[in-house]
């Protein structure tokens, strides 16, 4: 029923609709410069669906034959004409994607179009028509097509918009406006098409008065008040213009030329209105969603930066939103203009940099860790994604970066990598003791061998000198064992340098050798690796992981049935390989498929946290390499650590030192200690005092006080921390005092630092050598710094 109502409205508003058209009608009572019904029967087939189409083929044909005088074959053609080109306007602005609101300018491009193709149908077919039944001539063919056409586009242009936006009219808070605008633009109508002069340049002029009229219900009514002003200008111009009244007027052409000019004068009108309408409502739509996204922008949790590339500066930053600002410290106005690398820190991985570059030379994203450097000093952790936005020509105009602050993450992940390093280093201290009570037990023995020699007087010296090599043996294995001991538990260990991979792998072998040797034979297969970028105390750290995981991975009790194997040398590609295997009872698929999450573990409680796998992969994927995993149940693991090689990056080459022949004798120099350790600070004076003058304090105030007395020395040996005035106190206050001498202090020390001590250490420039020191390594430091020193 609902249909049935809808086709029979939708006639009979076409049938008034044709009525109306076939009063103008100018060539044979059938072609007609004024068809609204076009309008109708395309709103009507666009609102309520193609297939409403007979309401229109009937109401078409029962109009042309009630009021037209053309023949029934030419009205059942005309009749087939008008339907076919509603129906074919319709289904192509369905094909545009045309929308009812006419809110885009797509959409009044999408009606014209259909307007000024789709009646080319009716014309043709009705012109034909009427040549065909005689009602024209074949000369008068062309003049009825162009008369048809444009009195159906012009209905198709004025009044489709007019009805499809009535479906949609609201309550109009600006009522007020639209009713003076409504009176005013009907009354310079009526004043121009029907009090106005016939064809004079003055009634001409006067029709320039409707554009400003028109533009004002445009932009401030949108695509409604654009179309119902151009319905009240078009109803009353033609009215006019057929009554014999209005500018387009003339007794020489005739009614139907008058008609035609009236109608591309609407034409001009309707399409200005629609388009002006759509662009504002496009503007509107932009700026709301410009506003929400700058709302967005501002009030999101992550920091977003917006860089602009300036042919011939780079990029340079032209926004940042509150977050940002926050994570840095910096206001907007210290921020515009800057180039985003002036925020960037020295912290960002190796394998990320030149990842970033290639994105910003070929315009492509990035994602990627980078540190930021905070208005204070301080550095920001952050994680960025980059995102190139290009222009209308395809060029990249801006960069938009945003950032995640992951300071504190990578806080709790450093402690996280700390304590699991500890609880390997912890695994193995048994053993670790075991190793250093060996060469301590026997440099106690020595030593006390080298007393009793020396009570036997001279015929004991040799026996002694032979006492004291042994001893100095074991003070070496004990020296090596506590290096290895502050390598896998330091706190530091971010720097990096050139590495050779088997020397990173001997400490962790000499670590866990004794932990290993009851449960399976410890197998070395050493190759050739190339040299890698890392920090030896985590790469070290992984190794060590890998190791104990071995050894958990074997019971006790069966040693010559079992081994673990470490192998190195290079892959195929010419990364560093190291493979860790051994004989254990190896994985499911299931359990290799979850050893790297975070806090699995298969192991009894006490002996695993979870973490040690999981941090071992991410410190390798931190240096660009694989950690690879292959098992088999009951038949053992083999993990292999790949790295990058380093040996094609370019090598600092120390610039070669011309050879000088030694001095017969070299001069005695002052040199100062400050140790807070009054053995080892006299120990170090025993060494030094055959060739130098040496100085001795435990406190670094006292050393200060001689400084200041005016006390001269060559050298400063100062332990980097000790109670009281520390070893950065002296050097603060020898570079304000005495810079030449602050440029020859050599740091002690024994490698326990604070986060402030590490933050010194890397800002020094000075050697620092750790305890316990080699006296060979200590007199050839001091030579070594003596040597840009001329005599007193």
């Amino acid at each position: 029923m609902r249909g049935i109502a809808e086709m029979l409205a939708l006639a009979v508003v076409y049938f008034a609709s044709c009525w109306l058209g076939l009063t103008q009608a100018t060539i044979a009572g059938a072609a007609s410069p004024v068809w609204p019904a076009t309008g109708v029967a395309l709103a009507g087939l666009v609102l309520l669906g193609v297939s409403r189409w007979p309401a229109v083929f009937v109401a078409a044909f029962a109009s042309i034959l009630w009021f037209g005088s053309a023949p029934p074959a030419a009205t059942l053609a005309m009749a087939v004409g008008n339907t076919l080109e509603a129906v074919l306007g319709a289904l192509l602005l369905r094909r545009l994607g045309f929308s009812p609101t006419l809110s885009r300018t797509q959409d009044v491009l999408a009606l014209a179009t259909t307007a000024a193709t789709c009646t080319l149908a009716s014309a043709a077919l009705g012109a034909l028509s009427l040549m065909v039944t005689k009602q024209v001539d074949g000369a008068g063919f062309v003049l009825t097509a162009w008369v048809w056409w444009l009195g159906n586009a012009m209905g198709a242009l004025v009044v489709a918009p007019a009805l499809l936006l009535l479906s949609r009219l609201h309550a109009e808070p600006r009522w007020r406006e639209a009713l003076g605008l409504a009176v005013l633009t009907l009354g310079v109508v009526l004043w121009t098409f029907i009090g106005g002069e016939r064809g004079s340049p003055l009634a001409h002029a006067q029709v320039f008065l409707l554009y400003p009229l028109g533009v004002w219900a445009a932009l401030r009514f949108g695509a409604q008040g654009a179309a119902l002003s151009t319905l009240v200008i078009a109803g009353a111009s033609i009215w006019g213009t057929a009554t014999g009244h209005g500018p387009f007027f003339s007794t020489e052409h005739g009614r139907a030329v008058d008609l035609l000019e009236l109608q591309l004068f609407l034409a001009t009108v309707a399409f200005t209105g629609l388009l002006l309408a759509a662009s504002r409502a496009e503007r509107k739509v932009a700026s709301a969603q410009l506003e929400l996204l700058a709302t967005a922008v501002r009030s999101v949790q992550e920091g977003v930066l917006i860089c602009e590339l300036r042919p011939g500066e780079g990029l340079r930053l032209v926004y940042a939103n509150e977050s940002f600002r926050a994570m840095v410290g910096w206001s907007q106005e210290e921020l515009a203009g800057r180039a985003p690398q002036e925020l960037c820190g020295d912290g960002m991985e190796p394998e990320a940099h030149p990842r970033l570059l290639l994105a910003l030379r070929e315009g492509g994203f990035f994602r990627g860790e980078v540190v930021l450097v905070h208005k204070d000093g301080s550095r920001v952790h952050s994680e960025m994604q980059l995102s190139p936005v290009r222009n209308g020509d395809g060029e990249v105009a801006y960069f938009v970066a945003t950032h995640r602050d992951i300071t504190a993450q990578k806080q709790l992940q450093a402690k996280l990598v700390s304590a699991e390093r500890i609880a390997a280093v912890g695994t193995l201290a048994a053993g670790v003791g075991h190793e250093i009570n060996n060469p301590l037990a026997y440099l106690m023995l020595n030593l006390e061998g080298v007393a009793q020699s020396l009570t036997r007087g001279p015929e004991g010296l040799a026996e002694a000198r032979a006492s004291l090599e042994s001893a100095r043996e074991g003070a070496e294995r004990i020296r090596v064992i506590v290096r290895d001991l502050k390598v896998f538990s330091r706190q530091q260990g971010e720097e990096r340098a050139m590495l050779d991979v088997n020397e990173v792998v001997v400490p962790a072998l000499r670590m866990a050798a004794h932990a290993v040797r009851p449960r399976a034979r410890l197998v070395e297969d050493f190759g050739q690796p190339p040299k890698v970028l890392g920090s030896e105390a985590r790469l070290g750290q992984v190794m060590l992981n890998l190791l104990v995981n071995a050894l958990q991975a074997i019971p006790e009790g069966d040693p010559e049935h079992h081994e673990v194997r470490v192998r190195t040398g290079r892959d195929d590609s010419g990364r560093a390989l190291v493979e860790v295997s051994d004989t254990g009872c190896g994985m499911s698929p299931a359990v290799r498929a979850r050893i790297f999450d975070p806090f699995f573990t298969t192991k009894s409680w006490g002996e695993g946290t979870g973490l040690g796998l999981a941090i071992c992969q991410q410190i390798i994927q931190a240096h660009g390499g694989e950690l690879r995993v292959s098992s088999e149940e009951g038949k053992g693991s083999s993990f292999t650590v790949l790295l990058p090689s380093a040996e094609s990056r370019p090598a600092k080459t120390p610039l070669p030192r011309a050879a000088t022949p030694a001095p017969a004798a070299a001069p005695r120099r002052r040199i100062l200690i400050i140790d807070d350790e009054p053995r080892l600070a006299q120990s170090m004076r025993m060494l030094i005092e055959p060739t130098h003058d040496v100085f001795v304090t435990t406190r670094g105030a006292e050393a200060l006080a001689w400084v200041n007395e005016g006390q001269r020395f060559d050298l400063v040996l100062c332990d980097l921390q000790m109670p009281g005035t520390t070893g950065m106190d002296v050097y603060a206050h020898l570079s304000a005092n005495v810079p030449e001498l602050a440029e020859r202090l050599v740091f002690i020390s024994g490698g326990a630092y604070t986060q402030a001590t590490r933050d010194f250490v890397r800002s020094v420039r000075n050697r620092i050598l750790e305890k316990p020191v080699r006296p060979d390594e200590l007199l050839a430091t001091i030579d070594e710094a003596l040597a840009t020193t001329s005599a007193a």
